[in-house]
C-alpha cells in the first residue's frame, strides 16, 4: 500500500500548503466566456453592457467601474469591502444569488466544474 499520498496530504493539510489545482485552460474559459458576451464585455475600455465590463475583474473591488450602475446589494457589499478575488468570483459564478442574494444578475450560476476552473483562467488573463 502507497503511503506517501496520505502522508503527503496530511502534511499540506497541517503546514496550510494548497495541493496543485486541476489544469486550467483559459482558451477554453475563452469559449466559456461565451455565454457571458450578452451581458458583459471584457475588452479593455469596452463598453458596459447589462453587466459590467469584467476586463481585469479578477482582485477588483467590487463596484467600481464608472458609469455602470449597481444593484443596492452589491453597492453594500463593496462598501463592506466586497473584492472579486478568486475564491469570491468562483462562488459568485457557480451561484449568484449564494453571494448576493439581492443582486441584480439573472446568471443562474456555472455548475460544470472544468468550465469553472477555466473561465477563472480566462478572466485571469484577461488584465
Amino acid at each position: 500500500m502507497n503511503r506517501i499520498a496520505p502522508v503527503a496530504l496530511t502534511l499540506a493539510l497541517a503546514l496550510g500548503t494548497a495541493l496543485p489545482a486541476a489544469a486550467q485552460d483559459a482558451e477554453a474559459g475563452r469559449r466559456v466566456f461565451n455565454q457571458c458576451r450578452a451581458c458583459h464585455s471584457i475588452e479593455a475600455g469596452g463598453r458596459n453592457g447589462v453587466g459590467p465590463n469584467l476586463h481585469g475583474v479578477v482582485g477588483r473591488k467590487a463596484g467600481t467601474i464608472d458609469g455602470f450602475r449597481y444593484s443596492a446589494n452589491l453597492k453594500e457589499k463593496a462598501e463592506a469591502g466586497l473584492t472579486w478575488d478568486e475564491p469570491t468570483l468562483r462562488a459568485y459564478i457557480a451561484n449568484p444569488k449564494a453571494v448576493l442574494p439581492a443582486g441584480a444578475m439573472s446568471y443562474p450560476g456555472l455548475k460544470n466544474e472544468e468550465q469553472l476552473d477555466n473561465l477563472i483562467a480566462f478572466l485571469k488573463s484577461q488584465g
